[in-house]
């Protein structure tokens, strides 16, 4: 956002934000091709002459594995809502915090932050609320590589012992167990938004 240069920022903001588009297939196939046995880590590893890195089928790290995904996937969406809130933000006060002396850094805690504050705590209640869906199809294609204990999560666990076996009160109680924590955590951190001075997602009564 603080990039001069126009072409350079919408560029950039391009090549990150164009992941979100990828399926999960992809996602997981071009990390396979970068870190898997075969992938091209692992050969210049090789060529070094060191041992290759067990990344993809490694069920210890499995969970930074994911996060890593996750975040390369969709970390460009989250840009495009803090890059909006960030235009919404008064360049004038920007500009009479330089001349008072006000640093770069000193503008981002006093400005920046305090400007992005309802988004970081709107967008925070919302990924509460979906805590719990964690992404059936980044773990159902990884679950053989990784082995059940690391890969199970609870939409993989409805899906081979509810949906598979027709058990479907099996499922139906998973769905209600996952809305029923989903609206705790959306109302606790609302509360918490209220304490904070913020709106939430609804307004106090």
């Amino acid at each position: 956002n603080s990039v001069m240069s126009g072409r350079i920022r919408g560029f950039v903001q391009s090549v990150v934000y164009l992941p979100h588009f990828f399926s999960w297939v992809l996602v997981i196939t071009f990390f396979v091709q970068m870190f898997g046995g075969a992938g091209l880590l692992a050969q210049e590893m090789r060529q070094a002459g060191l041992e290759p890195w067990n990344i993809m089928t490694n069920p210890d790290t499995f969970i930074i594995l994911v996060t890593a995904e996750s975040v390369w996937k969709d970390v460009g969406w989250g840009a495009i809502v803090f890059l909006a809130a960030l235009s919404a933000i008064d360049q004038n006060l920007y500009e009479a915090a330089a001349a008072d002396g006000a640093g770069r850094w000193r503008r981002l805690w006093h400005i920046t932050l305090p400007g992005l504050r309802p988004v970081i705590v709107l967008l925070l209640i919302l990924r509460l609320g979906d805590a719990l869906s964690v992404g059936f199809e980044q773990f159902i294609l990884q679950r053989d590589a990784v082995g059940r204990q690391a890969a199970e999560v609870l939409d993989t666990f409805v899906y081979h012992n509810a949906i598979a076996t027709q058990q479907w009160g099996q499922g139906a109680a998973a769905g209600l167990f996952k809305a029923v924590i989903g609206l705790i955590l959306i109302v606790a951190a609302n509360k918490m938004a209220h304490k904070l001075g913020e709106q939430g997602v609804y307004s106090r009564s």
